[in-house]
């Protein structure tokens, strides 16, 4: 029988974090005592291009090393990205998560995606927590809530060890805000 990892698969630009935030998300998992895999997969290497990042965690070693084809959960950090496409390969026992100030019923015409769907305005929460337009934290805590894949206190953790060295208190206590903030603020369909 194959082995089955919980797998991710990322949406966004470059430019909005989503390589950091699955890069996150695999160390938070690791040091929860799970086995990790954290990849991005780049088009055009410019700013604001389509780019995908994806994670696989589980319990036992991960020796796949391909890309994510049949995701539990598609993670968008852009949804003007919002197509059938982004949804390709997500049964309809996965979830699908946006960050959008739109609701559920637009990301289901966009997508046509007849699962369980996730929003969170991440953007407008990374702006009022941060001051900088970079969903990628917000969009973790609302990962964090809608599979309990891991804890928001390892991803707390995480923030801490990774901005400890490079920034200021106020930015790593923004950022666990905003975190915080993507964990209450994510809505689902059902």
């Amino acid at each position: 029988m194959p082995v089955k990892y919980f797998e991710v698969r990322w949406h966004g630009r470059a430019g909005q974090g989503a390589k950091s935030a699955s890069q996150m998300l695999a160390e938070a998992a690791l040091r929860a005592g799970k086995h990790v895999q954290a990849f991005p997969e780049y088009g055009a290497e410019r700013s604001g291009a389509p780019m995908k990042a994806f994670n696989r965690i589980g319990d036992v070693p991960v020796l796949v090393r391909s890309s994510v084809e049949n995701p539990d959960v598609v993670v968008v950090i852009d949804d003007t990205l919002l197509s059938p496409a982004v949804a390709e390969g997500l049964s309809d026992d996965g979830v699908l998560l946006v960050n959008t100030a739109k609701d559920a019923a637009f990301v289901a015409e966009k997508t046509q995606f007849e699962g369980k769907i996730c929003t969170v305005n991440a953007t407008e929460i990374a702006l009022q927590e941060i001051k900088r337009g970079i969903p990628n934290t917000p969009m973790l805590g609302a990962l964090a809530k809608v599979t309990g894949v891991v804890a928001p206190e390892a991803l707390e953790a995480r923030i801490e060890e990774m901005f400890g060295d490079k920034f200021s208190q106020d930015v790593i206590e923004a950022n666990k805000r905003a975190l915080k903030r993507g964990y209450e603020e994510v809505r689902c369909s059902h």
